[in-house]
């Protein structure tokens, strides 16, 4: 009886290094400066995000995560807070972020001087070749988890290497790019660039038509979209995802999981 009992508790909770996915992995949840949360990653992950913002400045030679450069700590280092803790947990699940779902993103907002930033950078991901995407010679090797660079994103220095740990993403002035889908997954950009609205009453009918001709673009590219700078509602929520936008950001982990379960349940 107490075995049983253990047994289920392990199930539920997890034991030791086990990781167990509760809720299910939601792929178009994304954090939005997720290391602002109590548990940075941690947070993302208990609620089934599949993709997290961290913002890195580099402060002597070390890769700092914080909004604003005068709020960096120490400790709070990109390995520490999110690079050893997925190698970690996809260790624990056999080589995947969730049980259930291989695909995983960590979007790197570059907030310093965007070269010597990456240059520090490639060498830390160099290290976790093994749970990462990696490009080599224009093949794509498939990881656990892919590094998507935004910010400062140093595009040509990235172009021209033979060996890649991240690609980095577009704007919407990118939509009409021939860079390949590995070198530009995603097209983020400030959804002020496409309407004032933010979720009061309807949004305007020729706004919406320009947000599905952006979608409709970047997904005959085969790239992903992303806005930032929406609110945190299920009315904003709800139209970005009928009009084909792919990743939702929210700092509001518990509402937009609940919101996304519910979506999915009722099919619209």
């Amino acid at each position: 009886m107490k075995y049983s009992f253990l047994i289920a508790m392990v199930f539920i909770f997890g034991c030791g290094s086990a990781i167990v996915s509760k809720p299910p992995p939601l792929p178009g949840a994304f954090a939005h400066n997720d290391y602002a949360h109590k548990r940075p990653l941690y947070d993302a992950l208990a609620n089934g995000f599949c993709s997290v913002e961290a913002d890195i400045h580099l402060v002597d030679g070390q890769l700092l995560v914080a909004h604003n450069e005068k709020d960096v700590l120490p400790g709070n280092t990109l390995e520490h807070l999110y690079l050893e803790p997925l190698r970690q947990r996809i260790r624990a699940n056999e080589g995947n972020v969730y049980p259930t779902d291989g695909k995983f993103i960590l979007l790197i907002d570059v907030k310093s001087d965007a070269q010597p930033t990456y240059t520090v950078l490639r060498e830390v991901l160099k290290r976790y070749a093994d749970i990462l995407t990696v490009v080599r010679g224009g093949a794509v090797e498939k990881g656990a988890v892919q590094v998507i660079i935004s910010g400062n994103r140093p595009r040509e220095m990235m172009l021209e290497e033979e060996i890649r740990y991240a690609a980095f993403d577009g704007r919407l002035e990118d939509l009409a790019g021939d860079e390949p889908v590995n070198v530009m997954p995603w097209i983020s950009d400030n959804f002020d660039q496409i309407t004032d609205w933010q979720g009061v009453g309807p949004m305007p009918a020729a706004d919406r038509e320009k947000l599905r001709q952006i979608v409709a673009q970047a997904h005959a590219k085969g790239r992903k979209v992303r806005f930032w700078n929406t609110k945190d509602t299920p009315a904003v929520w709800r139209e970005l995802l009928n009009d084909g936008v792919d990743i939702i950001g929210a700092d509001d982990l518990i509402g937009l999981r609940r919101f996304l379960l519910e979506y999915r349940q009722s099919g619209k």
